[in-house]
């Protein structure tokens, strides 16, 4: 795979651990159906090698076996009154993470009072755990696996917020977060005590830790970077528009999966290992999928 340099500037290098960020070798894309609204936002690992996504459009969590069997593992009613702001749809599935005993906490968006932060435990049906405002467009979750807290980031509230046994806080909020004209605050992550958030609209990643201190922009010139995970100190990021998965370590920057490789508006990234999976949502164009790669040196 041709590797190519991006403009991303690095304003802390020392986060990153690795000296120079792996390159990517597509191994197995695995097809999902856009015509029951099967276009992937957000992805959570199962021990087994399953993937589990939340469907944007549908109100559907679904799992990918490691065969590529798809099915229906939840699903949250849509309301009939559903009309999220700007993107005026009914509902909206965001980020997913999974706890240590199974439980699944996803985000949901739908304009109404449905909106906030699900669980849904094995076998179970999804029930609300927090309460978000309707006026946001609740989108990627993280959890802090030292406390079980579980963090929201609201792409168009500027916040981020934390959910800590049920009690709903605004961890970080301002211009870091916030939009230009479209989505701020977009993926997250609990990592080497700190929340880092991906800003959509301004091609930033920024960190925030957890003690409270200032956050503070990590690197910039990502484009419309989505979700992002972490492989050692390495970040691996998808730039959703751009039809890109980069990953950012003390070298910079660099575009290691493209269209050519089956991307098609990449939406989340997770790493397990030397694997990488990466969601196409495929909304602007192209078929959406479950893409399954290796991470090399």
């Amino acid at each position: 795979m041709r590797i190519k340099q991006i403009g991303a500037v690095l304003a802390a290098a020392a986060v990153f651990a690795l000296p120079a960020a792996p390159a990517t070798a597509a191994s197995r894309i695995i097809p999902l159906d856009a015509g029951t609204g099967q276009q992937p936002e957000n992805i959570a690992l199962e021990p087994d090698g399953s993937a589990d996504l939340t469907f944007a459009w549908t109100g559907e969590i679904g799992r990918v076996t490691p065969g590529g069997r798809v099915s229906v593992l939840a699903r949250v009613p849509v309301p009939a009154d559903g009309d999220i702001p700007v993107v005026h749809r009914k509902i909206f599935l965001g980020g997913i993470v999974r706890a240590p005993g199974g439980d699944l906490y996803f985000a949901v968006s739908t304009g109404t009072a449905a909106t906030g932060l699900y669980r849904v435990r094995p076998g179970g049906t999804p029930v609300q755990v927090a309460s978000l405002p309707p006026s946001g467009f609740q989108n990627g979750v993280a959890r802090d696996p030292a406390t079980g807290d579980l963090f929201v980031a609201d792409s168009f509230g500027s916040t981020v917020w934390r959910v800590s046994h049920g009690r709903v806080t605004a961890f970080a909020t301002g211009d870091l977060l916030a939009p230009v004209t479209g989505f701020g605050a977009n993926g997250i992550k609990v990592h080497a005590g700190a929340v880092w958030v991906s800003n959509l609209d301004r091609g930033t990643l920024v960190r925030f830790p957890l003690t409270g201190a200032p956050g503070r922009v990590v690197a910039s010139g990502l484009g419309p970077v989505d979700d992002f995970a972490f492989h050692g100190g390495t970040v691996v990021a998808a730039v959703n528009q751009d039809n890109r998965v980069v990953t950012i370590g003390r070298d910079g920057a660099r575009t290691v999966l493209s269209t050519s490789d089956g991307l098609a508006n990449p939406t989340a990234v997770a790493v397990r290992g030397d694997t990488v999976y990466v969601t196409d949502g495929a909304y602007f164009g192209g078929s959406p999928n479950l893409l399954r790669a290796s991470l090399t040196r």
